[in-house]
């Protein structure tokens, strides 16, 4: 088995060699390791890789794995990319540097409340259902220009959009329609790309990739 360290390294390549032809900086795309379902045990040899940036997909599995991680390695940006309960705002603000799935007025309002009692604002990506499926969460497209000004009005700082393009279908031209809407709308962050497609979503302007699988191995291996 390839050690953490390895995989991490064929990532960061990874991430490198496709920047090239984009004319971009590898420095400008953020890796997120997707640490849903691993121990601790699994994401420490992450952490004495030297990496710092880990997402989560539920507030309370993060809850139990993360304050004692924060203690050994202090300086760790932790960001939520899984969908968020309402009634779970105060937490994930508490615990969350980065939120990715704002998607909705009725959490928008939740998140607002629980920054204001928190001090502290946590910058949130706007999450669009970037395929229209309704099993999926995210503002629609149409409405994603009037979302965003209460978002703005709100005082919550906008990282950018974020999407989960439909399965099994080539990601690109919908990476591509999120780097759209971002552009229309003034914003530059883009939060796409999974262990599958991040490579695609890299050459299509993302500067967040969410990367599990390809860091840590099948989930339980």
């Amino acid at each position: 088995m390839e050690s953490a360290a390895t995989r991490l390294e064929e990532v960061r390549a990874s991430i490198a060699r496709v920047c090239k032809p984009a004319r971009r900086e590898a420095a400008d795309v953020t890796l997120i390791a997707v640490s849903k379902t691993h121990p601790a045990e699994r994401i420490e040899p992450l952490l004495e890789a030297g990496h710092r940036v880990f997402g989560e997909n539920r507030v309370q599995e993060a809850q139990g794995k993360w304050p004692a991680l924060r203690d050994a390695y202090p300086d760790v940006e932790l960001h939520l990319i899984g969908q968020l309960q309402s009634n779970k705002a105060d937490d994930a603000v508490a615990l969350f540097d980065v939120i990715h799935s704002l998607d909705r007025p009725s959490l928008l309002k939740a998140l607002a409340a629980a920054m204001d009692k928190a001090g502290r604002r946590v910058p949130c990506f706007v999450q669009v259902n970037i395929g229209d499926e309704e099993q999926k969460g995210g503002c629609a497209i149409a409405d994603l220009p009037a979302f965003l000004e209460q978002v703005h009005a709100s005082g919550i700082p906008v990282a950018g959009l974020m999407c989960i393009p439909p399965a099994d279908i080539e990601p690109a031209p919908f990476f591509a329609l999120l780097a759209k809407l971002a552009k229309d709308n003034g914003l530059d962050g883009l939060s796409m790309g999974m262990s599958g497609d991040y490579e695609t979503a890299v050459m299509l302007g993302a500067t967040h990739v969410r990367v599990g699988t390809a860091l840590f191995g099948a989930r339980g291996a």
